[in-house]
């Protein structure tokens, strides 16, 4: 096993580059851990690769210090945005002889086999994941290897991603003069840190609310079984708050970190005036209504999601939320508010989840800075925590590129001969080919 994996979360808002282990019980240490503003990034997606690799360079610098690692091995980056779509595909198989086992090479046939899509030419294959196999006329088996039968079927969960965006990201990673391991969809990587087995096998939705987007995905019986990207996030709520009461983006931003949705709605905030114009107070009523306005948005859009685009039974572990805004003061209460409200209207929502609202801290994390432990990093600590599941799948470990080399120098000018020595040379030339002597003459 790998001593170490490096995780890279290239988000709206921050970039955050971690270095992990795995301890011998199965839990993980974080033994460097930097962050950064984020520029560059809009909604999840590299848009600009010069600012996105200024802005992860210093935290590179930082936890190679931290980690005392000179080079930079096994690296997972997160991928995230609004161009992933995901859709269901069955492969099916059958076998040659009935009464043999079937093997771990059949399983990874069918694998292969599932990612054989007709894409648009724009579009690429992010992840394969199985979800249940069928043989014969049994279905929902999840452990397929040393059972017997004639027809094995295969049912996979396909994301599909824009292939500028992953271009984009390798560009980032070779101007960094690294070498990436895998791209891993920023959603699965803040469930693989948050969620544990037995509420992905009762049911849950986990929502992560990052700057740019939120991002959700639905497990059920242990399988994936839906993903989607909310155009909305923590950046949406600031800019509502600085357009609507004209202040500066850092303003807002502070506002709604500060205040968020508090209990009291009365008095107002003080807002420092810009060039020598005067303060002004802001009500707090404003300010609630503004951020519950957006909230509602989005949690809107997630049950919509729930209940109109996933096919199975109640997810009873309810809702968990999680990234940087899931801190927000009075978000948990009001969500779980909010879904109340909206399961008295629509009487599908109780049918489909129980009303239940937790906010998802990274699991399983040990002998590591307590601040790592922040929902705000769940997607990085996810990443470490993929990154290892990689690995231990028989992947052929990626070493990173060699480090560039200065051009050689230019070669030098030829050394002149000693006169003597060029007299020689004339002299046998001219002995060898006499007709050249009289054609000089």
């Amino acid at each position: 096993m790998p001593k170490y994996v490096v995780a890279i979360d290239l988000g709206t808002t921050k970039v955050v580059s971690l270095v992990g282990e795995k301890t011998e019980n199965e839990n993980y240490k974080i033994v460097a851990y930097s962050e950064a503003p984020s520029d560059g990034i809009r909604r999840g997606q590299v848009e600009h690769i010069s600012k996105v690799v200024n802005a992860v360079i210093p935290t590179l610098t930082q936890i190679k210090a931290e980690a005392g690692i000179t080079n930079l091995e096994n690296i997972y980056v997160g991928i995230a945005g609004q161009h992933i779509t995901c859709i269901e595909n069955r492969v099916e198989k059958i076998r040659d002889q009935y009464d043999s086992m079937i093997t771990k090479e059949e399983i990874a046939e069918l694998e292969v086999n599932a990612g054989r899509m007709h894409l648009s030419p724009d579009t690429e294959i992010l992840h394969v994941i199985p979800q249940y196999y069928s043989i014969d006329n049994r279905n929902g088996i999840t452990d397929p290897i040393g059972r017997l039968g004639n027809k094995l079927t295969g049912h996979y969960y396909v994301v599909i991603g824009n292939m500028a965006n992953r271009i984009h990201t390798n560009t980032c990673m070779r101007e960094l003069n690294l070498s990436m391991n895998k791209l891993i969809l920023e959603p699965i990587a803040s469930a693989r840190a948050t969620l544990s087995d037995d509420e992905k096998e009762m049911g849950v939705a986990m929502i992560d609310i990052g700057g740019g987007t939120t991002d959700l995905i639905v497990y059920k019986d242990n399988t994936i079984i839906h993903t989607a990207v909310i155009p909305f996030g923590g950046n949406s709520i600031s800019e509502d708050i600085k357009n609507i009461c004209s202040v500066m983006f850092n303003q807002a931003e502070q506002i709604k970190i500060q205040f968020g949705l508090t209990a009291n709605t009365e008095g107002s905030v003080r807002v420092e005036g810009i060039n020598g114009r005067p303060s002004r107070d802001i009500p707090l009523d404003i300010i609630t209504k503004i951020i519950t306005s957006r909230l509602n948005e989005i949690i809107d859009m997630v049950m919509y999601e729930i209940i109109n685009k996933t096919q199975c039974g109640k997810l009873g572990a309810g809702l968990v939320i999680t990234g940087g805004v899931s801190k927000m003061s009075g978000l948990r209460d009001f969500l779980l508010q909010r879904l109340k409200d909206l399961a008295g209207k629509e009487p599908a929502i109780q049918k489909r989840m129980n009303i239940e609202v937790v906010i998802g801290n990274p699991n399983n994390i040990v002998d590591s800075d307590v601040s790592v432990i922040h929902p705000k990093y769940s997607t990085a600590v996810g990443l470490i925590m993929c990154g290892f599941d990689h690995l231990d799948s028989f992947t052929p470990k990626q070493t990173p590129p060699p480090p560039l080399q200065p051009p050689p120098p230019p070669p030098l000018p030829p050394k002149r001969l000693p006169e003597w020595v060029q007299k020689l040379s004339k002299a046998f030339v001219m002995f060898m080919n006499p007709q050249q002597e009289e054609k000089n003459d």
